[in-house]
């Protein structure tokens, strides 16, 4: 994460950066789910549960994971803190008939964190120029999971050509078990998954590239 926020986009406020970044791109851009995240619920928590589970998707963009979750059956809370990108969740949800199971939610995770108890938490790629307690957001992500609930997270190891990021940063990522550490879960968690798994990459012009993930998910002991 760069401290040069000034530099780097301007200003050090996240809604100013992320507005500006969700207006110069596609709409469409990040409406499908993300296959990693995909294949790990699919695993790991296939039903929402009896009733429709509760899911809390942080940072969801454009809303991909957040709609493919719903089609699933879960009643999803979409949390992102640009404006732009929550009214584009909202009209892709209307657009598929999901208006009833997701909840665009606006929060700057910096200041605000949304209130209850989750089966699931997601989030897919939670990084940010912008200087955030990004490990204190995480740890708070892992408080919202509901027992016997499950909290995934995908993160980038590496860097597509197509980043946000300038290109020229030195940028080091932890790794998968530096991010499970820095969770300070103490007991009644059970790791399911903590690895760094590389991938094929499709960028918004239809450029590919391989790529590594860090790909964490850890389940709160209890019943749901």
């Amino acid at each position: 994460m760069s401290s040069d926020t000034t530099r780097a986009t301007g200003t050090t406020d996240s809604a100013a950066f992320w507005e500006n970044h969700y207006a110069g791109i596609d709409p469409q851009w990040g409406t499908r789910p993300n296959a990693v995240l995909a294949e790990v619920v699919t695993a790991l928590a296939p039903e929402p549960g009896a009733g429709g589970g509760r899911a809390l998707d942080l940072g969801c963009g454009h809303g991909g994971d957040a709609l493919w979750l719903a089609s699933l059956g879960w009643d999803v809370t979409a949390v992102d803190v640009s404006a732009t990108a929550l009214d584009r969740v909202a009209a892709g949800a209307a657009a598929a008939g999901l208006a009833d199971r997701v909840h665009p939610s606006r929060h700057d995770l910096a200041r605000s964190f949304p209130d209850g108890a989750y089966e699931l938490v997601t989030a897919s790629y939670f990084h940010t120029p912008v200087e955030i307690p990004r490990e204190q957001v995480l740890r708070r992500a892992a408080e919202a999971v509901a027992p016997g609930g499950l909290l995934v997270l995908v993160e980038h190891a590496s860097l597509a050509p197509w980043s946000w990021r300038d290109g020229h940063e030195d940028v080091t990522f932890p790794s998968p078990d530096d991010v499970l550490a820095s969770l300070r879960l103490g007991g009644g968690w059970r790791t399911e998954r903590c690895h760094a798994p590389e991938r094929t990459a499709t960028g918004p012009g239809g450029e590919t590239a391989t790529v590594t993930d860090n790909v964490i998910a850890v389940r709160r002991a209890g019943t749901a």
